[in-house]
């Protein structure tokens, strides 16, 4: 009777560490990548001759979450077919249906299900997609998704942008614009954000985005950062020491960073992109 007892014991107190581990934290793995829009003068470069490449990185690192950039409607069908795996949120900034460039989510199908989701515009008109804002060059928009985890039940929140490259004001005003949004829409769920924001790590910019500790860098925040200290090449034209770090993830405190890598993977011939995608280790406690 004793023996049964306390086998009873010990199997009870097994069932609860092991019920308590599942939910106090939920490890991601998480990309940000700009995957060079499909552009006819990019001869070998060009995304025909890309798109496999891209698709077999991804497969093999297999993240959870990625943030993509510079996404036309042709290479995110081409991604859907490649990418089984995945589910693609997401709108053409052109017009909020399929014209211009996309800031894509992907997520795995079997790892999430969609609470809410939407895209805003980076402008005076938030809510209005295909209006350039401020000194903007271009239409500028976030992708953003609540997403729950079936495994935990938790919840988070995952926005994904590619600021301006030519208006300085257009920067700074998305900057403020994206953390307002995202205290709307995450309220105080654990939120993650990617993206390409034209802007290196000592800019007013990224200073914008972490001054008031809302969101911190991955790479700053992370004990083992592995890879080149830059992500833009130019599809290796710009010359090393030119190169810049301008593709980020950031954090809210309550996610903790494991590990942050650079990708500088090539395939035989080529590149996979003109930029290096990023990868982060998440744990959500």
């Amino acid at each position: 009777m004793r023996k049964s007892f306390l086998y009873s014991v010990l199997v009870a107190s097994l069932l609860f560490l092991c019920s308590c581990g599942g939910q106090q934290e939920a490890i991601y793995e998480v990309m940000s990548f700009n995957i060079r829009l499909d552009h006819a003068g990019d001869s070998l470069n060009n995304w025909k001759y890309r798109k496999d490449n891209v698709a077999a990185m991804i497969t093999y690192y297999s993240p959870d979450l990625i943030g993509m950039q510079e996404v036309l409607h042709n290479q995110l069908t081409d991604l859907k077919e490649r990418l089984p795996q995945y589910t693609a949120l997401g709108v053409g900034r052109a017009n909020g249906k399929e014209a211009g460039e996309y800031c894509s989510v992907f997520y795995k199908t079997d790892r999430f299900e969609v609470a809410k989701e939407g895209t805003y515009g980076l402008s005076e008109t938030p809510e209005v997609i295909g209006v350039k804002g401020w000194d903007a060059a271009c239409e500028r928009i976030v992708t953003w998704v609540v997403l729950k985890d079936k495994q935990t039940g938790k919840q988070l929140a995952f926005f994904n942008t590619h600021f301006d490259h030519v208006g300085q004001i257009a920067r700074r005003e998305s900057a403020m614009m994206l953390i307002e949004r995202m205290s709307e829409l995450a309220k105080d769920l654990p939120s993650i954000v990617t993206g390409d924001f034209n802007a290196t790590p000592d800019s007013e910019v990224i200073a914008q985005i972490t001054q008031h500790q809302v969101l911190k860098d991955a790479r700053l925040a992370s004990p083992i950062v592995y890879g080149p200290s830059w992500t833009f090449h130019n599809f290796g034209r710009t010359p090393v020491e030119k190169r810049t770090l301008i593709d980020y993830v950031f954090v809210t405190p309550q996610i903790h960073v494991n590990k942050y890598r650079v990708i500088d993977d090539r395939p035989g011939t080529g590149f996979l992109s003109d930029h290096n995608p990023v990868i982060t280790t998440l744990t959500l406690n």
